[in-house]
Formats: C-alpha cells, sequence, structure tokens
C-alpha cells in the first residue's frame, strides 16, 4: 500500500500541520513516511502545499508529479492540482471560496463544507481536521487511534487539552464528506 498525497491551500488554512499529523500517524502505525512542506515566505495569506506519502515499503523520493489524492483547500490550489491527480484518484475540496469547480471525471470527486460547520461549531481552528476526517473517511489508510496519537505527538504539550475537539471535528468531517457531480 503506498498513497500519494498533496494537500494545498493558504498559509494559516491549517495545511502544513495536516500533513504533519498525517505523518506523525503513519509513524504511530509503523509505515514509511515522507513529509515534503513547500510554502511561500508570506506565511498566512500566501500559498502553501504539502506532500505526504504513506506506504508499507520504502519510498525512493519524496518529489511527485502526479497524485492519489488531492486535498484542495482553495481555487488556486485546484487549478494547479486537478490535473495531477491520477487517473482513478480522489480530489477532496472544500467549496469555501471555489469558483470553478473540478470537471474531471475519470477521478473521484469529493466536496466537505468543513469551513461553514467549524463556524456552525464555533470554533473555524478545527477547520482542517474536519477535511482531514474526511478524507479518512474516503481513504481510511489509517487507524483513527494512530491519528490521534499523531495528534498528539504534532501539537504541543500546551495545546493538548484541544485533542478532544479535535477529535471531535475529524468524526464530524466523517459525516460531512460527499460525492460530488461533476457537470457534463
Amino acid at each position: 500500500m503506498t498513497e500519494e498525497i498533496i494537500i494545498a491551500g493558504f498559509g494559516g488554512q491549517g495545511v502544513l500541520s495536516m500533513g504533519k499529523i498525517l505523518a506523525y500517524s503513519g509513524i504511530m502505525q509503523n509505515m514509511e513516511v515522507s513529509w515534503m512542506p513547500s510554502y511561500g515566505p508570506e506565511m498566512r495569506g500566501g500559498t502553501a502545499n504539502v506532500t505526504v506519502i504513506l506506504s508499507d515499503e520504502r519510498i525512493s523520493s519524496p518529489i511527485l508529479n502526479v497524485y492519489d489524492t488531492a486535498i484542495i483547500l482553495n481555487q488556486q490550489s485546484l487549478d494547479k492540482f486537478e490535473p495531477k491527480v491520477k487517473p482513478g484518484g480522489l480530489l477532496l475540496f472544500d467549496n469555501n471560496g471555489i469558483t470553478r469547480y473540478p470537471v474531471r471525471k475519470d477521478i473521484q470527486v469529493c466536496v466537505i463544507e468543513a469551513t461553514a460547520e467549524a463556524v456552525r461549531m464555533g470554533s473555524g481552528r478545527v477547520f482542517n481536521m474536519m477535511v482531514l476526517g474526511g478524507f479518512l473517511k474516503l481513504k481510511p489508510v489509517l487507524e483513527i487511534e494512530n491519528v490521534l496519537k499523531g495528534l498528539q505527538k504534532s501539537l504541543p504539550p500546551r495545546h493538548h487539552h484541544l485533542i478532544p475537539m479535535n477529535e471531535q471535528a475529524i468524526r464530524r468531517g466523517m459525516e460531512l464528506v460527499k460525492p460530488f457531480t461533476v457537470a457534463s
């Protein structure tokens, strides 16, 4: 099993954190892992993406040109990475701020309204954990117990009191994700 993932959006959306949690979770599950972030100098508001590879076998290179899964959090990332999803792969996107929707019919396309739900829950900071939950529902490559261990490992101890809220957001994301119908 090898899952090659790109997570892309704006800095400040938790893109790199989501990737780090996936990577730590893979380590907790005794997988081979690669985590390679890429972001502009602006930090918040600039573009950010992270490539995560989870595998049962050694990973030969962290550099990828195509992906099994693209998790997309803004329009610019959708425009850039939709063409780079392997045929038969998955494109998962949050629809907040999306003006041009995915058009490919040779991949699985799913949507999650995580931004709106995080606002309804009163904490926009768990938005990325909802998206992560949606991904794990569609591709259960990691066990939830290992994801929670990965979350604990990636958060500084002073933020461990937020783990239950993040777990709730992951589970809520699993409920929210749904197939997106690509227009004809």
